[in-house]
């Protein structure tokens, strides 16, 4: 039987996998690969925490093959000087295969070494297949009526609602087969994903398990029994009423097509909930679709304006809100949620995103390259999505001049101040009229709750009114240059 390499990527799963069922109903025998080489993901290479999360996947992917009758997975670590391409070549001829597949990836340095990968291999009779497991529909697939990028989220999800969902992906159990002999990889620990110093503590007690089968797991449970609270929980962040599905979904633990499925199967839920997380669905699809059809985004403004914007760049500034030590209760407590569990609720990044790039002028990127480093699910597209929107510079982006005032959001969605007293536990004697703005107290009244400002908890970095009046004059400035 004919063997032929299926290298996995973000991917990390067997079940709707298009690439591993193309390959199989070929006839192929399964070799399975994957490659660590991040010096190929040009200026972002996965950081630590996403690093963490990549290697319990790849244990559970190899747990995965084991089970289905695979002796292993073959892990290859790429040395700076090497290539996923010259590493495949070698595979190839160690095991005997004659064709490699994978499933497709969109960032912009993804696609061009794997167009270039593509096009060598069949220069040289290889035969080579690619397929798409990551999204509902790929970018190329979809177009406004006019034929272009869609821009504006709404018409794309009008758009997604006319069309029909792709089904999973079927591989009988029987037809998958595997070489009895395999040739050996690299040991997982030799990756060096995991923290040298045990930064990761609190990662393990928030994820528990980082498996396929704990979030169907957990995704089931949600289904029957969170279902209806989820349209008005998903805004709490003291609440799980979220589903957390982002990191399964970047790796490929699990894909959109079984998420929708799973969701479009289940009877218990509203029209509300259906509605409220297939939007979140499409968001996702909308991110990717941006980033495939304007690959600058990472690094510049969609809007192309927004280049003549007067940042006003400050270490201070930046440090004091990554440490969460901003004086802004439910910014500081979204900032230690993220280092302490590698993610954070998705109301709480655009608080704390709109602190950092409104109040305190500092360039979007430094909000985006932070993520990038300390979430788990961090995932290119979605990460400039989000930077570009908070910073008002993207597609369909909220304007500048929306300025999240951070104590009218902590008492609108941390009402009783629960995830603040979680998070910044200095503050826990707070009572809660006062838990999300505590300079309001008075000295006295906080020193009955063990607090002294600029001792135990910082003063705010900067005065709202002064952080929205900051921001109103740098957005005029920049339209005077634009325009002058």
């Amino acid at each position: 039987m004919s063997k032929a390499l299926l290298w996995f990527r973000q991917d990390l799963r067997l079940d709707d996998n298009a690439a591993l069922a193309q390959a199989v109903t070929a006839g192929h025998e399964i070799v399975p690969v994957y490659i660590w080489a991040p010096h190929e993901d040009g200026s972002w290479a996965p950081g630590g925490a996403s690093r963490w999360w990549l290697h319990h996947a790849l244990e559970d992917l190899d747990a995965q093959l084991q089970e289905r009758g695979a002796s292993r997975l073959i892990l290859r670590r790429a040395q700076p000087d090497d290539s996923s391409e010259s590493i495949l070549r070698d595979l190839a001829k160690t095991t005997g295969a004659d064709a490699i597949y994978w499933n497709r990836r969109y960032e912009p340095a993804a696609i061009a070494r794997d167009k270039a990968i593509k096009a060598a291999l069949r220069e040289d009779g290889f035969e080579v297949e690619s397929a798409n497991s990551s999204m509902l529909f790929e970018p190329h697939e979809i177009a406004n009526r006019s034929g272009k990028p869609f821009k504006v989220f709404t018409p794309m999800w009008k758009h997604y609602q006319s069309l029909t969902v792709p089904p999973v992906v079927s591989l009988p159990a029987d037809d998958l087969r595997f070489p009895s002999r395999l040739p050996t990889g690299d040991p997982l620990e030799s990756l060096d994903l995991l923290p040298s110093i045990p930064w990761d503590t609190g990662f393990h007690r928030f994820w528990e398990s980082p498996t396929r089968d704990h979030m169907l797991n957990r995704l089931d449970s949600f289904i029957e029994d969170r279902a209806e609270a989820y349209p008005d929980a998903r805004d709490l962040p003291a609440e799980d009423g979220t589903t957390r599905l982002s990191p399964f979904l970047h790796f490929g633990q699990l894909g959109p097509r079984e998420v929708w499925a799973r969701f479009a199967q289940a009877s218990n839920h509203s029209a509300r909930f259906d509605e409220g997380i297939m939007r979140q669905i499409i968001w996702r699809e909308f991110a990717h679709h941006l980033l495939y059809h304007f690959s600058e985004t990472p690094e510049k403004p969609l809007q192309d304006g927004y280049e003549m914007f007067p940042w006003k760049s400050s270490k201070a500034f930046v440090n004091a809100w990554q440490k969460g030590e901003t004086g802004y209760p439910i910014v500081d407590a979204g900032m230690r949620q993220l280092w302490q569990t590698g993610w954070m609720h998705n109301r709480v990044r655009m608080i704390v995103g709109s602190l950092l790039v409104k109040h305190l002028l500092q360039h979007w990127h430094e909000g985006a390259r932070w993520f990038w480093d300390t979430l788990v699910d961090a995932d290119l597209a979605n990460n400039t999505l989000g930077w570009q929107w908070i910073g008002g510079c993207g597609a369909d982006a909220a304007p500048y001049f929306r300025i999240f005032n951070p104590m009218t959001q902590g008492e609108r969605f941390d009402a009783d101040g629960a995830y603040v007293r979680k998070y910044v536990p200095e503050l826990a004697k707070v009572p809660k009229k006062f838990i999300h703005r505590p300079w309001e107290m008075g000295e006295l009244a906080l020193s009955g709750c063990d607090v002294v400002l600029g001792r135990d908890y910082p003063e705010p970095i900067i005065s709202h009114e002064d952080g929205r009046k900051r921001a109103l004059d740098a957005f005029q400035e920049m339209k005077d240059r634009r325009d002058g």
